[in-house]
């Protein structure tokens, strides 16, 4: 089976053409690293996504939900960019919903096991 060039493109390759990371080889390490899922499976660099496609891509401790509109290769401006990805990002929850964390007193030495374990429980590990 042959695949038109202008219909597919390599997951690395499009995830930096439209700006989703700053590099090709940073873009790449992300696939590696498992941080990328096409369709719900993780993708090697060299995946093949077509229009219609859902990427997620985890960076920088965010993940970003987007559908391909269009299939670039090369690295496109901002504005046409977003014009090849469909943002189905989630919004992000506002600070004063999100958990706070643990406090301890100024000088209290470092957590003891017991004290770990009931940060970890209030931050839901």
């Amino acid at each position: 089976m042959t695949l038109d060039a202008s219909t597919t493109t390599r997951v690395d390759r499009w995830v930096w053409a439209v700006r989703l990371t700053r590099t090709r080889a940073l873009a790449a390490a992300a696939c590696r690293a498992g941080h990328v899922k096409v369709n719900g499976d993780r993708a090697k660099p060299a995946t093949a996504i077509r229009v219609g496609d859902e990427v997620r891509v985890r960076s920088e401790g965010v993940e970003r939900i987007v559908d391909v509109a269009r299939i670039v290769e090369k690295r496109v401006g901002a504005g046409v960019a977003a014009e090849c990805l469909v943002d189905r990002t989630p919004a992000p929850v506002p600070a004063a919903e999100a958990p706070g964390g643990a406090v301890r007193d100024r000088g209290a030495g470092r957590p003891t096991k017991r004290d770990r374990r009931e940060i970890a429980r209030l931050r839901g590990h």
